[in-house]
């Protein structure tokens, strides 16, 4: 992993989910984490949000079905 942003948000979820990062990927979604329940997605986003020094839109959060979601949105905020 050479994405320092990507790398960021498997770390962030990889802590707020309780799970080793290494069974997060790109793909990993609620259905596929098991601590990833609507609490913890909220938990994720501030923890980003701090991590990452951006501001994440309420209707954004509705699109972030995936990590690899998030890191695209991510991305998309820094480059504003």
């Amino acid at each position: 992993m050479t994405d320092t942003i990507e790398t960021q948000v498997l770390q962030t979820a990889s802590d707020i989910f309780g799970v080793p990062i290494q069974s997060l990927s790109l793909d990993s979604s609620p259905q596929t984490v098991e601590g990833w329940d609507s609490v913890q997605h909220l938990n994720l986003i501030l923890a980003l949000e701090e991590s990452t020094g951006t501001q994440i839109d309420p209707e954004d959060i509705e699109q972030m079905k995936t990590l690899g979601d998030v890191v695209e949105l991510i991305r998309l905020k820094k480059s504003v």
